[in-house]
């Protein structure tokens, strides 16, 4: 079965992050609790956006962050989107070229 395996630390000015979880990389994973749970600081954790202090996060077995080892797959390698909840669109592009923007073409 295809995971992503999570064990990682972050400690903030005001609050720390641990996680160690073993979620499914195929499919739908919901991720929900309260405000200020940590849901987006996981999924900021795994995309790259913030790096962990400590521990790692794997596809697969494919290390995407792994603070012993020094690995930090950089965020336009790590192929994970991520839709912000909020508007986040170039304001200067339309709709269609905003979803487009990360596309490549191969061939």
């Amino acid at each position: 079965m295809s995971t992503i395996s999570i064990d990682v630390k972050k400690q903030f000015e005001s609050h720390s992050f641990h996680l160690k979880a073993s979620l499914p990389a195929k499919g739908i994973t919901a991720i929900f609790g309260r405000s200020g749970a940590g849901k987006t600081t996981l999924i900021n954790l795994v995309s790259g956006l913030v790096e962990p202090d400590a521990g790692y996060i794997a596809i697969n077995n494919k290390p995407l962050f792994d603070s012993e080892q020094s690995i930090n797959v950089p965020i336009e390698k790590r192929k994970i989107g991520y839709v912000f909840q909020d508007a986040r669109l170039f304001p200067h592009m339309t709709v269609e070229q905003n979803l487009c923007y990360g596309v490549t073409k191969k061939g």
